[in-house]
C-alpha cells in the first residue's frame, strides 16, 4: 500500500500537511515562517485548531495570509469537533483555485490519529485531498519529560502519539540544550524508540527550509498500520486527561502590558508545572503594534511584534489563553481583567 493510495491523478488531489506537536513546541512559529517564505511560490489555506474558546494564533497568522483562507476550529480537533474539520475541508475546496495546498495546525493536546483517519475513512475527503505528510514539532527543552510522563490508565499520552504518527520530526529550540551534544543524541534515541523511521531535523526558532516540509509525499499508510493494525477499522476517539483545561480570556480593551507581564511571571512561579502553555495577543494603549505573549512552563516572553499591526477596522481586542492542570478559571479571568489599562 505504501504511500497514500490516490483516487485520481496526483495533481487532482489537494495536498494537506498536518502540523502537530505538544503545547509550545513552536508550531505557529514554523507555520509563520512557511507562510512568509518568498521562495516556494505557493499559496496556502490554513486550518488553525485552538483548544480554547477564543483564537489567538490566527490573530498573528492573518498578517501573513489572506484572512478568508484561514479557518479556525475551537475545541479538540481529534474528539468533539472532528465534524468541524470535515466541514472546513469541504468549504475550502469550493475555493481551491485560490491556493495550492492546505496546512492544518492542531492544538498541542491533539492526538493526530483521528485527524489522519479523516483522509481515509470519510466518504468525501479522500476524493478531494491527499495527506502529504504529518510534521511533528518537538521542543528540545520539554520533549523528554513529555514522552516519559505517566498518564492514568486509559488516558492518551499526546506527545507519544504525535511522535508516532510523524513522517518527519522537527526538533526545535536546540539552542536551549545544544551545549550538550550527548543530551541531544539521547533525546533523538528516545524519539526513535517511538518512531524508528522518521527523520529528525534539528533547528532553532522554527527555522526550516519549506522544501523539507511541503509536497514531500511522505505519508506512509503501511507504517501507520504497522503500529496500529486497526487504524482503518474504527474511528478513533482520544481519552484525554480531564484535569487539563483551557481558560480563555477576552476583552475589547487596551492592556497595561507591564502589569500583565509582571502578573504572568508571578503566575509562572505560583502554578509551576501545572501551567503548561499560555499565550496572548494584547492591545497596548498608544501602540499600533500588537503585543504578543508566549510562554511554555517557566520560559516566557512578550514583545511588540514588528510588522503585526492593528488594522484601522479591526477591534482592539485583547485575548489570552491559559492551558494547564487544575487551573482556577475565576482567578485567572479576574487577574486578566485587573491588567486593563487605566
Amino acid at each position: 500500500m505504501g504511500k497514500q493510495q490516490l483516487n485520481g491523478p496526483l495533481g487532482a488531489l489537494v495536498p494537506v500537511t498536518v502540523l502537530t506537536g505538544f503545547l509550545g513546541s513552536g508550531k505557529t512559529t514554523l507555520l509563520n515562517r512557511i507562510l512568509q517564505d518568498p521562495n516556494h511560490g505557493m499559496k496556502f489555506a490554513v486550518i488553525e485548531n485552538e483548544l480554547g474558546a477564543i483564537g489567538i494564533d490566527e490573530k498573528v497568522l492573518s498578517e501573513h495570509t489572506e484572512e478568508e483562507h484561514i479557518e479556525v476550529i475551537n475545541g479538540c480537533i481529534c474528539c468533539n469537533v472532528r465534524g468541524d474539520l470535515r466541514a472546513s475541508l469541504l468549504r475550502l475546496h469550493k475555493r481551491i483555485k485560490e491556493f495550492d495546498g492546505i496546512i492544518i495546525e492542531t492544538t498541542g493536546l491533539a492526538d493526530p490519529g483521528p485527524v489522519v483517519q479523516t483522509f481515509f475513512l470519510d466518504d468525501k475527503i479522500p476524493k478531494l485531498y491527499r495527506l502529504d505528510s504529518v510534521i511533528t514539532v518537538a521542543d528540545a527543552n520539554e520533549i523528554v519529560g513529555r514522552l516519559k510522563e505517566e498518564k492514568p490508565q486509559g488516558v492518551v499520552n499526546e506527545a507519544i502519539e504525535q511522535v508516532a504518527y510523524a513522517d518527519k520530526i522537527i526538533l526545535n529550540k536546540v539552542d536551549l540544550v545544544d551545549e550538550n551534544e550527548q543530551q541531544l543524541v539521547n533525546m533523538e534515541e528516545l524519539i526513535h524508540k517511538y518512531n524508528p523511521t522518521a527523520p529528525i531535523l534539528r533547528c532553532r526558532h522554527g527555522t526550516v527550509e519549506p522544501k523539507e516540509l511541503l509536497n514531500i509525499q511522505a505519508f506512509d499508510l503501511d507504517r501507520v498500520l504497522d503500529f496500529d493494525p486497526e487504524f482503518l477499522d474504527d474511528v478513533k476517539f482520544s481519552n484525554h486527561d480531564k484535569s487539563v483545561i483551557a481558560v480563555a480570556c477576552k476583552m475589547e480593551a487596551e492592556m497595561n502590558v507591564a502589569l500583565m507581564s509582571n502578573w504572568i511571571h508571578h503566575l509562572v512561579h505560583e502554578l509551576g508545572s501545572n501551567l503548561f502553555r499560555y499565550k496572548g495577543v494584547l492591545a497596548a494603549k498608544g501602540k499600533r503594534e500588537k503585543f504578543v505573549f508566549q510562554g511554555v512552563g517557566m520560559l516566557c516572553n512578550g514583545e511588540f511584534r514588528e510588522g503585526s499591526h492593528w488594522k484601522d477596522n479591526e477591534k482592539r481586542e485583547s485575548r489570552f489563553v491559559f492551558i494547564g492542570k487544575n487551573l482556577d478559571e475565576r482567578f485567572l479571568r479576574n487577574g486578566f481583567q485587573a491588567c486593563k489599562a487605566e
